[in-house]
């Protein structure tokens, strides 16, 4: 029997937030590269809460725009409200949120798509991989059709044998009812992938109208809206906004989750799957917390165009008249029409320890994997790793080094550091408190730490590249004025710090000084700063951090350089551990398992301790020296 045979670059088998990212990186560095999904309507679908960005995910879509993503770009052309989120506190934790129109989203991102070049979408599910000799040589479809590849990315998201649960209801369908991809998983585990079942869920979607706002706090996007992307204009963006309403669950909500315990699937055994631990259904916070008298709820709309809201913080499997019954106890939701009913989500993933750093397999050549494939939750961070699997599938097939990014220079880094080293036993959720050199790694300077190598890597034009180099050399010639433009101990300027809450000047000073206290910042001594020059805003901002908190960065500037040496000493590939002595059983037993690529990975698998990276930095000394004998 004949079958449809093509022969391109890249597959990338996924169009949600990872697939796209990989697909427009490998198409946009000019590969011919064909995404297949279950179904054209999924393409950048947002299953879950309809928002982009939050705390610390707003430092990876930075990251993924400074790269040269999408996610960034679109959202800034698809939101409905924005929001900077700990702005009462440091500039490390500062973090975009945006709330989306979900169909909107999604229409854009497909265009974007069907309008690159060397782009094709294929609805079609994949079935099989095709490997010979530890490569990846195609994908074959249900249809029979062969796609043969040089690189192939994994973006499956929670489709793979999904199953949509909630009471004794179970459908074996992907989120929003969608097709679910049943045959891919033996594909992969007949090729030596380990899989894992990991869950998540949603709340119910309510109409609208039968939603009583006036006993609920209405919630208001930020005045002047920061834009995501660095190439969009900041005022486009300053659009009418809509609002969300903050209500709360209480103790009549809590007695009948309760009472309705045996009936969850999260209880009773008929989910297998293990469900993320920091974003828990509203029967987990109940049995968890019990102490608390109420819970957050945020109401939230979907879009522009429809009436369904969007109950944020009560993510539910108990049974349909179950959650009538509890919704209605909610001030405001009394009343509250059910569109969608609540579910938990069950779907095959890897445990990500068998992939590199640059998120190609460590058995398969030429296979990469993004998203929550990966044993990852979240839109952002399946953007994140979609587009650094899509980057080094690219380079894969153009014979070039990957893109390995460390912990020192982007979220993206710690995101992708920890999958590959820490045993995740539950789907990975960003937070700022991972990343341990967070004041460096803010999301306004997110341009300035990877826009280079979105540059280098084809995904960033000499244009923009150039407007970074001028913002760079603007920061470093104001800072410079700054530190050593003197100030006075003249009327004005003490009239100025009266007026201000600061201390009065003995003796004079300079700008400089005067930033790094904490009741004053660059934008404040403009009156008393007549020698300014018009700067843009980015430059005036970077300008107040980079002196402000000066000696906290160079306090781990210096970190990063002992972290940056460990980085630097590299695990031959094929190392035998039985060979070293010394190391304890255990050590063995995870390096072996893990097969880091740097004395520095090595350094953070649970199980190798302190001694036993001593031990192997002798080893690999001694190594080398027996090499130059």
């Amino acid at each position: 029997m004949k079958v449809l045979e093509e022969f391109i670059d890249v597959a990338v088998v996924g169009a949600g937030h990872a697939g796209c990212e990989a697909a427009l990186a490998c198409a946009r560095m000019g590969l011919s590269t064909v995404v297949f999904t279950v179904s054209v309507e999924s393409i950048a679908l947002m299953p879950c809460n309809p928002n982009i960005g939050g705390s610390s995910k707003g430092h990876l879509v930075r990251e993924v725009d400074a790269l040269g993503g999408e996610m960034g770009v679109n959202i800034d052309k698809t939101f409905i409200q924005s929001k900077m989120l700990n702005e009462s506190r440091g500039p490390a934790v500062h973090s975009l949120r945006a709330q989306a129109d979900k169909a909107e989203y999604s229409r854009k991102m497909r265009q974007v798509l069907e309008n690159t070049d060397n782009l094709q979408i294929r609805q079609a599910e994949v079935t099989e991989i095709l490997v010979e000799e530890g490569r990846i040589t195609g994908v074959k479809t249900y249809s029979g059709a062969v796609y043969h590849c040089r690189a192939c990315v994994l973006c499956t998201g929670t489709y793979l044998r999904a199953r949509c649960i909630y009471g004794d209801v179970s459908n074996a369908t992907g989120p929003n009812g969608l097709q679910a991809a049943n045959y891919l998983t033996d594909s992969l585990k007949s090729h030596g992938i380990e899989m894992q079942r990991f869950k998540t869920g949603t709340p119910a979607r309510i109409d609208r109208r039968s939603i009583d706002f006036s006993k609920m706090e209405e919630q208001f996007g930020d005045e002047r809206v920061v834009p995501f992307s660095f190439t969009t204009d900041p005022e486009s963006v300053q659009i009418d906004q809509v609002s969300c309403w903050l209500t709360y669950t209480n103790e009549e909500t809590h007695t009948i989750i309760r009472e309705n315990l045996d009936r969850s699937p999260l209880y009773s055994g008929m989910i297998e799957g293990t469900g993320p631990r920091y974003c828990p259904s509203i029967e987990d916070k109940i049995v968890k917390f019990s102490d608390k008298k109420r819970h957050q709820v945020f109401i939230e709309p979907e879009g522009l165009y429809t009436n369904e809201m969007y109950i944020g913080g009560m993510s539910s499997s108990l049974p349909e008249d179950v959650q009538h019954r509890m919704y209605r106890t909610v001030a405001g939701l009394e009343n509250a029409r059910i569109v969608r009913n609540a579910y938990a989500i069950e779907y095959d993933c890897i445990n990500p320890r068998q992939l590199k750093s640059s998120l190609e397999f460590k058995n398969i050549r030429g296979l990469f994997s993004g998203g929550q494939f990966n044993g990852s939750s979240g839109y952002e961070e399946a953007a994140a790793q979609g587009l650094v699997a899509g980057i080094n599938a690219a380079l894969y097939v153009l014979e070039k080094e990957p893109l390995v990014l460390d912990r020192s220079e982007c979220y993206i880094g710690v995101l992708i550091d920890d999958l590959v080293t820490k045993e995740n036993r539950e789907p990975y959720r960003m937070m700022t408190s991972r990343a341990e050199y967070r004041l460096l790694l803010r999301q306004d300077n997110a341009d300035i730490r990877l826009t280079e190598k979105g540059y280098q890597v084809g995904l960033i034009s000499e244009e923009r590249y150039r407007a970074l180099l001028e913002k760079e050399r603007q920061i470093e010639a104001e800072i410079r004025r700054v530190e050593h433009e003197p100030v006075g101990a003249n009327k004005t300027v003490q009239d100025f710090l009266e007026k201000n809450g600061s201390t009065p000047l003995k003796t004079g000073t300079t700008l400089g000084e005067l930033i790094r206290r904490p009741e004053l910042n660059y934008e404040l001594l403009k009156e008393i700063d007549r020698d300014r020059p018009s700067l843009p805003e980015a430059v005036r901002e970077q300008v107040n951090i980079n002196i402000k908190y000066e000696g906290y960065i160079k306090r781990q500037l210096k970190q990063v350089e002992q972290f940056k040496k460990l980085e630097k000493k590299k695990i031959p590939e094929h190392i035998d551990y039985d060979q070293v002595g010394s190391l304890r059983i255990e050590a063995v037993q995870k390096l072996k398992l893990y097969r880091p690529e740097s004395i520095g990975q090595a350094s953070r698998i649970a199980g190798v301790s302190p001694a036993d990276i001593s031990v192997l930095l002798v080893y690999l000394e001694q190594m080398k020296g027996r090499k130059h004998e």
